[in-house]
């Protein structure tokens, strides 16, 4: 048993308050001064925790209460910080904002309460001055077992703005200032849709995350913040085991990972290899040929559209998807994955795009989102993941559709029924054999025995 490494949840009044832009600036700066930092980003999020893990030199982690659950969360946390100086949480949307409207599920405050962790409060200061003061406040008055603990005022103004700020926080008896961001004092990030590109160093080099550390030392009273850290809630954890002591391996699993195919969350991948998969990665882009003697492939979300050329282009990786689909091993495929699998990608120039043709289907890119939100998933049949009437849990981003099926041929199937916030539940996935794939990004901390149904699938393979 240890006590819980020191920590802090940087929480924003709402969505584009500068949560990413300070996480990631105080997280350098931290860095460059030899803390080992571990990062994490509550929520289902695939493209801030790369930034974040560029910032801290360390794996990102995702932490979402909703579709996993308080000990999850406490284990994981115990796990990837046993050798942390100190953790950063980067919140998600505005403090309290998650999967309901009358709970903290899935919300950032969510995790600060169940990490028993401070929490520092960006908000735009921007044409605000004692208003400031009210909206801290509310915040910090709105829940009880979160304690918002200090501010940062994001977009400010002159000296005497921030003089102004400090003075209207303590007047009303309230989480003090720790910092004030003038206006255009960070850089801009790259952004995609609506989070941001994937980070590396060609799209957000080094001299950017310094730029932004360099503001952070600058403007925030660093001292203070790592003091409040340390002053977290004490609760003991019990010391991690080495993730794969022990376990030999069941099966070789080739996982698709590349600049179109990078959507995975750590913890999920760790996961299966704890149980006793081997994993292999592949580039779709870049490999000719699957790697050898694999028992399954896992494709994972991404951009397949901004890659379509060069993957449609790849004709030698192409015939090898599709011949290991006919062997009857195990494929898996998420959002892109999926897109990748099917006939043709449409991408918004109006280029068709053949791919693997594995599944009975066409896609298309929409100017607009297509859909955004929690879902909830009940296999309607034994699959890779479960038996029939069991449930998983995950989440949905993406900005295309199906445009033509032919689900009903060839033994084709619906993977599972999707239920969704104020909808109701409609068919989704496809299924045949040992083939499955779906738009729903699925966290297996929401049901653990399927990781070991899945290894136990990819075991029997032809």
């Amino acid at each position: 048993m240890r006590t819980a490494c020191p920590r802090l949840v940087i929480a924003g009044t709402g969505s584009g308050v500068g949560k990413t832009s300070l996480t990631l600036g105080l997280a350098r700066w931290l860095a460059r001064q030899g803390l080992r930092v571990q990062t994490f980003k509550v929520g289902p999020d695939f493209l801030d925790p790369s930034y974040l893990a560029l910032a801290s030199g360390r794996t990102c982690y995702n932490l979402d209460g909703w579709m996993t659950s308080r000990d999850y969360v406490r284990g994981l946390f115990a796990r990837t910080t046993a050798d942390a100086d100190v953790a950063l949480i980067e919140g998600v949307m505005g403090m309290f904002d998650g999967a309901s409207p009358r709970t903290l599920a899935g919300s950032t405050a969510e995790i600060a309460q169940w990490l028993g962790a401070p929490v520092l409060l960006v908000a735009n200061a921007h044409g605000a001055a004692r208003s400031l003061a009210a909206t801290v406040k509310g915040f910090a008055q709105f829940e009880p077992g979160v304690h918002v603990a200090g501010v940062i005022a994001n977009q400010g103004g002159s000296p005497r703005h921030r003089s102004w700020l400090a003075e209207s926080l303590a007047s009303a008896e309230t989480a003090p200032l720790l910092g004030m961001l003038p206006r255009g004092s960070l850089p801009t990030l790259p952004s995609r849709h609506l989070g941001l590109v994937a980070a590396d160093q060609a799209n957000f080099p080094a001299e950017s995350l310094d730029r932004l550390a360099d503001a952070c030392g600058q403007h925030l009273d660093v001292p203070a913040i790592m003091e409040l850290a340390r002053a977290a809630e004490k609760f003991e954890v019990v010391e991690p085991s080495s993730p794969v002591a022990g376990v030999s391996r069941r099966v070789r699993l080739g996982i698709a990972r590349d600049a179109a195919f990078h959507f995975y969350y750590a913890d999920n991948v760790e996961s299966l290899a704890r149980a006793g998969a081997e994993w292999v990665p592949f580039s779709p882009l870049a490999d000719r040929r699957l790697p050898a003697d694999l028992d399954g492939l896992y494709f994972g979300g991404g951009y397949p559209e901004a890659h379509a050329a060069r993957l449609a282009d790849n004709g030698g990786m192409l015939t090898d998807v599709r011949q290991f689909a006919a062997s009857g091993r195990a494929i898996y495929a998420e959002c892109g994955g999926l897109m990748y699998l099917g006939q043709t990608l449409t991408c918004q120039d109006g280029t068709c795009y053949p791919l693997a043709g594995v599944l009975p289907l066409q896609t298309a890119m929409l100017e607009k989102l297509k859909v955004l939100g929690y879902a909830e998933v009940t296999w309607a049949a034994g699959s890779l993941w479960g038996a029939a009437g069991q449930m998983a849990r995950g989440h949905e981003f993406h900005y295309s559709e199906i445009t033509s099926e032919t689900c009903a041929s060839d033994g084709w199937q619906p993977a599972y029924s999707v239920c969704r916030a104020g909808a109701e539940p409609a068919h989704g996935g496809f299924f045949r054999d040992r083939v499955l794939a779906g738009y729903v990004h699925l966290h297996w901390a929401s049901r653990p025995d399927a990781i070991d149904h899945f290894l136990s699938s990819c075991e029997r393979r032809s």
